[in-house]
């Protein structure tokens, strides 16, 4: 007779990370009045922890939502955190309201993210352009997806779903024109070559950044991975990369900080027992 194992035990859903005391994205009432240098202070107990590689924060995210931490939970905190990541910088380089925040968002949870921070940045005022880039004509998770509709609603977002180089092509136009460029295109799990219409979409963030807009990244820069450090090709390079739950090994190598730029890395809830470190 073979033995039945416990069952998870489910953790309420916490307001504080529990590692760091750090008052986690949607409950911090302060977070979107922060300028850059005050940000990086907030969360420098989070970059201080011991850094993961892609398939250990993969697995803590997992474990997480088994123990009832919801995904969408989840991803508002960490959309919340890069809206306020985003805002800093603008404001960090005089650009905040001097032109729209390009918000460039792919098929995965990535891209939920990007939704999720669009959705903050439009609530403060600011106008948003949001480009769902992506063969498909709705994200690839539950998650995003919901995240990708409710932008249906905001008046300060316009969304584009950018499907082929020729309509990103159309997007650039003025790009010198945007006040920051958001890359939520790819997480984690890039190996080889990026295709189109990815591909098309670094060239635009590159393009934007030898004009000298800044470039934020969510978790990672594009088709650097997070385990390694190592670029795919081509990669975005960063000015600031906002990470999750703890550093990652990636990010702190030699090649993949010169990608990386500036790290924070932000609280989003993942319980102690979802990753022990």
């Amino acid at each position: 007779m073979s033995a039945t194992l416990p069952a998870p035990t489910l953790v309420i859903p916490a307001s504080v990370d529990p590692r760091t005391g750090i008052t986690l994205p949607v409950d911090d009432a302060a977070l979107m009045t922060l300028g850059l240098p005050a940000l990086v202070k907030h969360w420098s107990a989070a970059k201080d922890l011991p850094p993961m590689a892609a398939e250990a924060m993969t697995g803590a995210d997992r474990k997480a939502q088994r123990l009832g931490v919801p995904g969408s939970r989840l991803m508002e905190q960490a959309g919340t955190a890069v809206a306020a990541a985003v805002r800093a910088v603008a404001v960090d380089q005089g650009r905040l309201g001097r032109g729209p925040i390009l918000v460039l968002c792919g098929p995965g949870n990535n891209g939920g993210d990007g939704f999720v921070a669009a959705r903050h940045l439009a609530h403060l005022g600011l106008a948003v352009l949001v480009v769902f880039v992506a063969g498909e004509p709705k994200p690839g998770t539950r998650d995003a997806t919901v995240n990708w509709d409710r932008l249906a609603n905001e008046a300060r977002v316009t969304r584009i779903h950018a499907p082929s180089p020729r309509d990103l092509a159309i997007v650039g136009q003025g790009i010198e024109k945007a006040s920051v460029v958001v890359d939520a295109l790819l997480g984690t799990g890039v190996r080889g070559e990026l295709r189109d219409p990815i591909r098309a979409a670094v060239a635009l963030i590159r393009r934007a950044a030898e004009a000298g807009v800044p470039v934020v990244a969510v978790d990672t820069p594009t088709a650097i991975d997070l385990t390694s450090g190592e670029p795919s090709e081509p990669a975005v390079r960063a000015d600031l990369t906002v990470t999750f739950h703890r550093p990652k090994a990636g990010l702190l190598t030699r090649r993949g900080a010169a990608f990386a730029g500036k790290v924070l890395v932000a609280p989003i809830g993942i319980p102690l027992e979802a990753d022990r470190a």
